[in-house]
């Protein structure tokens, strides 16, 4: 499989990585076992984050790849705190707190470093030029390889984007959410990789009922549909296929990252790194044809 270079970073990925996040109940044997098979099928790639699951997330991942750690990219996040009593969390972006959060990740997380550590979220009222010491100072203390982000807020990516050295931005992008493109330019110009969620469109276009998404109206969703059978039917390639192709056909797209919960999807994935189907521009645009495209309304500035 052709690894990719993620942005400016020294990270090779595999075009596919793994969400932790549909993965429930912590170290688990069956999840456990899909962890541990998505590497033996080449897929380096592992995205979690100290929110989900309390922390277990991390714990799952740990354990599962630590008798393989210098063969993967792990890649966390950090921003997020639970409230004691466990009822919902509370955005803690400072210097302060991503200095001691990442001390439980790296326990967790059984590593003395994470390769990709992203603020998760964040607002451009945060203290930012704060938020990048300590992501800085991670880089020097070699807890962390590299830093991005986890954002879909436009202003928030500019602001890292040209204040910072993040060397990723993981955002939903898809063949229905295309917002992300606004600021793809931008990212290509600073050498910042995309890692996208959502590719498979919580499944609307793969094996869902058709329903409104974000802005579009179920009808909308449904013509859509239509253009990705038809392209499946042509090209003989599954839907989920088809969706996956399109988003790492964008240049701007170094991963997809795919939540499993199941060994059928983990065939599946398994499936499409062995093929490496892609689309050319004039079948993206075929996708395209007639979808009305979503832009962002808010935090533009």
């Amino acid at each position: 499989m052709q690894l990719t270079k993620l942005g400016k970073s020294n990270l090779q990925v595999s075009p596919i990585g793994i969400g932790g996040m549909s993965l429930k109940g912590g170290a688990t044997a069956r999840n456990t076992h899909l962890i541990q098979q998505a590497v033996e099928l080449g897929i380096n790639y592992f995205d979690t984050a100290d929110l989900y699951e309390r922390g277990m997330n991390e714990e799952l991942l740990g354990q599962a790849l630590r008798g393989r750690r210098k063969d993967v990219v792990l890649a966390s996040k950090v921003g997020n705190q639970w409230r004691p009593d466990g009822s919902t969390w509370d955005w803690k972006a400072s210097k302060a707190y991503i200095l001691k959060a990442v001390e439980a990740s790296l326990s967790r997380l059984h590593t003395e470093y994470i390769d990709l550590y992203q603020l998760h979220g964040g607002l451009i009222e945060d203290p930012i030029d704060e938020i990048i010491e300590a992501f800085e100072q991670l880089v020097k203390e070699g807890k962390i390889r590299y830093y991005g982000i986890s954002s879909i807020r436009p202003n928030v990516i500019h602001a890292y984007a040209t204040r910072s050295n993040i060397v990723s931005v993981m955002m939903q992008y898809n063949l229905l959410d295309r917002r992300p493109e606004y600021v793809f330019p931008l990212l290509a110009e600073k050498d910042i990789a995309v890692v996208s969620r959502g590719a498979l469109t919580q499944g609307l276009l793969v094996d869902k009922p058709i329903d409104s998404y974000l802005q579009l109206t179920s009808g909308e969703v449904g013509h859509a549909n239509r253009h990705v059978e038809k392209l499946a039917e042509a090209t003989g390639m599954s839907k989920s296929h088809v969706l996956l192709a399109y988003v790492l056909a964008n240049p701007a797209v170094s991963v997809a990252a795919v939540g499993v919960r199941t060994a059928a999807q983990l065939d599946d994935l398994s499936s499409f790194l062995r093929e490496q189907p892609r689309l050319s521009a004039a079948a993206s645009a075929e996708l395209e044809r007639g979808l009305r495209r979503l832009v962002y309304t808010d935090h533009l500035s």
